[in-house]
Formats: structure tokens, C-alpha cells, sequence
């Protein structure tokens, strides 16, 4: 007798599914917040009401336009309503202080934030930033000088899903890898306490991810010009980045540039473009000292 063929959920459908009924919950919740009914709110809006229906159900596909009008209507903002966290009234008058108040207090309220949070990054480093950046090489060296772990986070992926990051990105796509490199990031988060990690660059691309880095991880960028990282892949024998297309450099240019808001974020940053090895490791370390990451 055949076994039925066994079959996978594809994560990203679970992950979709769960958006639809996060931003159905949000809307209905803010509408009856305010006190509209239905009708009211397509009347605001310009939307229609089987229109809302299908989006407080969960049902349908989302339009951003239309989901945009909808927010406009109900007083908030679009990102409050897809945003994994929910948003509440604390949080948002929080965040319309910050963007308005000068760069002096921002900074004062970062200082202060993260002294809040330092314990809970404990003595664990995340090195971020482009392949090619120094990342294994400096943090291997960083790890050996201070008694840490040095872990590569791809490889406690690949433990924790018991397959290579290459198999499980072409079974379960982006979305599946990022769901597991957030959970190897809490694991190690919650089983280490002195470590440095390497963490792939695309690590800003998923908020949960990144936001769990920041928040239980000593964040460094290590920042280089698009030439450099390209030159190191290359001289460490990888022609892939190049072959047959010649406009790679023009797309590693625009990947920085894409992320560079988010790699700012990190706790500090080093820029290693034209360092030897000895000199960047020995700046990196000058700056693991000077913020006490490692005490």
C-alpha cells in the first residue's frame, strides 16, 4: 500500500494569512474606536462597504491604495495597521515626539534606552553590514581575543531547520528563511552569553529579525565602499557576483544604498575600507573596549 505523498505548508502562505487578519483586526478595532459604523467609514474612506467587509474578515487581497484611504480615514497610519506590533496610543504619541524633537534629545533618549536595554544584550556582539565586509574573518579573530563563541548565524540556521540555507530558501523561499533566522536568534539570544555573531546582510530586511538583533545583540556595521566588498568576495575565489553580469557593481551600489538607513541603527559603526586585516581587527577591538560590549 502507497504511503500519501507528504506535503509542505508553504510558510508564506501562513505568513500572508496572518497579515490579512492582523489588518482586519486593526481596522475593526479602530473603526468601533471610534465610534463609526461600516457605512461611515466607506463614506470617509471612498471605499466600499463589501470592500471593508472583505478586509476586517481577512478575506480578499489587500490593496495598498485602497488600504491607505482606509487608514486616512480612521486617523492612522498605514504601517500601524500591517505592523506585527500592535500599535497603541502610548506608542504613537512616543514616536511623534521623537520625530519632531531636535537631534540632541533624540540622542539623549537612545542613550538612554539603551543603557535600559544593555542587560539585555549581555556580552553578545552581531557584526551586520554586505558580504564581504569582514564580518567572519574579524569576528572569528574578535571571539578567540575575548574567550567568546564565534557562531555563524547561517549555521545555526542550518541546525535549527536541519537542512542548508541553499535547500531551504528554494523549499520555503525568503519568507521561511527569515522565520528561522529570527528563531535562531532568539535561541542563541537565550542560551549564550558571550558570543560574537556574523550575520547575513539581508538580516534588515526583516523587521522581527532586525528589531530582535538590536534588542538582544551589541549591534556592529562593518561599512565598506561597494568596491572593496566586491574585491574581497572576489579575491576569496567567488567570480559569481560578476559572472555574465556586468551590471553588478550598479546593484551592489543600490543594495547598500537601500539599506544603509537600517545597518545606521547598528550600536556602533566601523568602516574598514582601505584597513588591513591586523588594523581593522585592532580598531574593532579598540571599539568593543570603548563601548564595553564585552565587559
Amino acid at each position: 500500500m502507497n504511503k500519501p505523498e507528504q506535503t509542505f505548508q508553504d510558510p508564506r502562505e501562513d505568513a500572508i494569512l496572518a497579515l490579512a487578519d492582523r489588518v482586519g483586526a486593526r481596522v475593526r478595532s479602530a473603526r468601533e474606536a471610534k465610534g463609526l459604523s461600516r457605512r461611515r467609514l466607506a463614506e470617509l474612506s471612498d471605499v466600499s462597504q463589501r470592500y471593508l467587509a472583505q478586509i476586517e474578515t481577512g478575506q480578499g487581497n489587500i490593496s495598498l491604495a485602497l488600504l491607505y484611504r482606509v487608514a486616512e480615514a480612521l486617523g492612522q497610519r498605514i504601517e500601524w495597521l500591517v505592523s506585527p506590533h500592535a500599535p497603541d496610543a502610548k506608542g504613537q504619541r512616543v514616536e511623534e515626539l521623537f520625530r519632531v524633537a531636535p537631534p540632541e534629545k533624540q540622542d539623549m533618549v537612545l542613550d538612554m534606552l539603551s543603557s535600559e536595554a544593555s542587560a539585555m544584550r549581555a556580552r553578545r556582539i552581531a557584526l551586520i553590514g554586505l558580504r564581504g565586509a569582514g564580518k567572519s574573518t574579524l569576528g572569528a579573530r574578535l571571539a578567540k581575543e575575548y574567550g567568546a563563541r564565534f557562531v555563524e548565524l547561517n549555521d545555526e540556521i542550518e541546525d535549527l531547520s536541519g537542512m542548508r540555507v541553499a535547500d531551504l530558501i528554494a523549499l520555503y523561499g525568503q519568507e521561511g528563511y527569515r522565520r528561522l533566522e529570527n528563531e535562531a536568534l532568539t535561541r542563541l539570544a537565550e542560551t549564550e552569553d558571550g558570543l560574537v555573531l556574523a550575520v547575513a546582510g539581508g538580516v534588515v530586511s526583516q523587521a522581527g529579525a532586525f528589531s530582535n538583533l538590536l534588542d538582544r545583540f551589541h549591534t556592529i556595521w562593518l561599512k565598506a565602499a561597494p568596491e572593496e566588498h566586491m574585491a574581497r568576495v572576489r579575491a576569496q575565489g567567488d567570480e559569481r557576483p560578476m559572472a555574465g553580469n556586468p551590471a553588478a557593481m550598479e546593484q551592489l551600489r543600490s543594495i547598500l544604498t537601500s539599506r544603509e538607513d537600517q545597518y545606521r541603527l547598528a550600536a556602533a559603526t566601523l568602516n574598514t575600507s582601505a584597513l588591513t586585516v591586523s588594523d581593522a581587527f585592532d580598531a574593532l577591538a579598540g571599539l568593543v573596549v570603548e563601548k564595553r560590549f564585552l565587559d
